[in-house]
């Protein structure tokens, strides 16, 4: 049986307070009573119960359906299939690419690629229609860059906004950039920090090496050092970096130094193949794959 923290009346059915968890209520007209004297500590708790989620270790990526290999971190190592909406290695799609078939086939569900840009957004359009969130990701950076489809940052915004509400990390990373460049929105970096949280939350390792260089930039480099951390464990070169350069000026343990090193490594590994930097050798020197932000086909 638990006591309302404002009436003091006690009941098994009173409903917590959703920010932090510490204290009950009888119903909405006591928690609002109670609200005065509860929303320092509140406050306080409800910013470390985030902190909790935003430190924690998120899961490593799914594999590639086809190679049950961890998928890459990076986009530029991967691509979304527009016919079934997977996610492939850039090693699968280059084995298809280099079986010199007469068609260009889906290395997943076999179905024929699509080419052109307008074949692409038309398929990407029926992913929407399906509640894809990574499909509502990937227009909106085509209309960002204005690849397949006219120009619209309004649209691209629009879309990124749908993909994170679904839960799309990289849609909240992307969201975030265009707040901290002010491009085609005013300037906010609270809203950054707000969409960057959230996609380290996701597990998109940029946005949180970002996050940690933004705190850094504030002055807060225990919270940096430790987003740089989580990032270069997940296999982030430019995170292990920073770690490095924390280490050289005092931040970082050699112990956290040396650990970061090992998970950074374990996670290269976990990532790598020989088909893999087969396709990466061709993609460097090869346009028809486009570009990372919207490689779909």
């Amino acid at each position: 049986m638990s006591t309302c923290a404002a009436c003091g009346k006690d009941g098994d059915n009173l409903n917590s307070c959703t920010a932090c968890k510490l204290v009950k209520y009888c119903n909405a007209t006591c928690q609002n009573a109670h609200r005065p004297k509860h929303k320092k500590e509140c406050k306080k708790r409800a910013a470390e119960i985030f902190d909790e989620a935003l430190f924690k270790q998120p899961p490593p990526k799914e594999d590639c359906p086809i190679c049950f290999l961890r998928l890459p971190i990076l986009g530029a190592d991967t691509k979304y299939q527009t016919c079934c909406g997977k996610i492939t290695c850039n090693g699968c799609e280059y084995a298809e690419f280099a079986s010199q078939s007469t068609e260009r086939l889906c290395p997943f569900c076999r179905t024929p690629g699509a080419t052109l840009p307008e074949r692409i957004v038309e398929r990407l359009r029926k992913r929407i229609e399906a509640g894809d969130a990574n499909a509502m990701d990937i227009l909106g950076c085509r209309y960002s860059t204005g690849d397949g489809v006219p120009q619209d940052s309004n649209k691209a915004l629009e879309l990124w906004n749908q993909a994170s509400k679904l839960g799309c990390a990289r849609s909240h990373r992307e969201l975030g950039d265009i707040y901290f460049n002010g491009e085609g929105v005013e300037m906010d970096f609270e809203k950054t920090n707000y969409h960057w949280e959230l996609a380290a939350i996701g597990g998109n390792v940029a946005a949180r090496c970002d996050l940690g260089k933004f705190e850094g930039n504030r002055g807060n480099i225990n919270r940096a050092m430790k987003h740089f951390m989580i990032s270069a464990g997940s296999g982030h070169d430019d995170s292990l970096k920073e770690i490095q350069n924390g280490f050289s000026h005092g931040h970082v343990t050699k112990d956290d130094f040396e650990k970061a090193l090992r998970a950074h490594k374990e996670s290269k590994d976990e990532m790598q193949s020989d088909q893999r930097d087969a396709a990466r050798r061709f993609l460097n020197n090869n346009s028809l794959w486009g570009r990372p932000a919207t490689r779909a086909g």
